[in-house]
């Protein structure tokens, strides 16, 4: 869809320009620059790809599955969520760790430099969520989800030491927090789902 959506364009092309030293075989920290560029790039990949762009992805699908549809996919987002909340956390530990071990390269301008990034890559989020819901859809529309990217992008840099990078949003979704906390454990690979209705008999009213 890189190749149809602008929004989906537009966030592969930052993607690949903010961890493009992730993926160089050749790439060597071990100067102040190289070592932000490798701080830069972890705060891509785990604070903004695993702890935003798949939210609100995750959120469309949950929706549906509050709602007694699709709920098959719906479980199965739950534990891939689950996951990437743990990825999420791990970076951040990473992250703030580095910080404590290399305090010099955590500079003011530094601080700026990153919390532009996460305003950035909300913004981005928020398009993705206008191409893929134009009009909306049982309850759920671009205009939440938006809400929802300012108050995870804020919540983020509280998570890294930063100052807030959007007003103060509240949460339109709460009942995310409770997706990602299944205590349940199942090989999902292996149920059988019975839930579903074939096409012909699906109805969205």
């Amino acid at each position: 869809m890189y190749r149809e959506v602008l929004s989906i364009t537009d966030k592969a092309a930052w993607a690949l320009d903010y961890t493009k030293h992730l993926d160089d075989p050749d790439f060597r920290t071990g100067t102040p620059d190289r070592d932000r560029a490798f701080l830069r790039d972890l705060v891509a990949f785990y604070v903004i790809f695993e702890g935003m762009w798949f939210y609100t992805g995750f959120a469309q699908i949950l929706s549906l599955g509050r709602r007694n549809k699709m709920v098959g996919i719906a479980e199965q987002y739950q534990y891939i969520l689950r996951d990437e909340s743990i990825h999420l956390n791990f970076g951040i530990d990473v992250i703030n760790q580095i910080k404590i071990e290399s305090p010099d390269l955590w500079t003011n301008a530094f601080q700026e430099e990153v919390r532009g990034v996460l305003k950035d890559a909300a913004e981005l989020e928020a398009a993705y969520g206008r191409d893929t819901m134009p009009r909306g859809f049982l309850g759920l529309n671009a205009g939440l989800c938006e809400q929802y990217m300012h108050f995870i992008a804020n919540r983020r840099c509280a998570q890294l030491g930063l100052a807030p990078v959007f007003a103060a949003a509240d949460n339109p979704f709460p009942w995310m927090s409770e997706a990602m906390d299944l205590k349940k454990e199942k090989n999902f690979f292996e149920t059988r789902v019975i839930e579903y209705q074939n096409g012909g008999a699906l109805s969205w009213e």
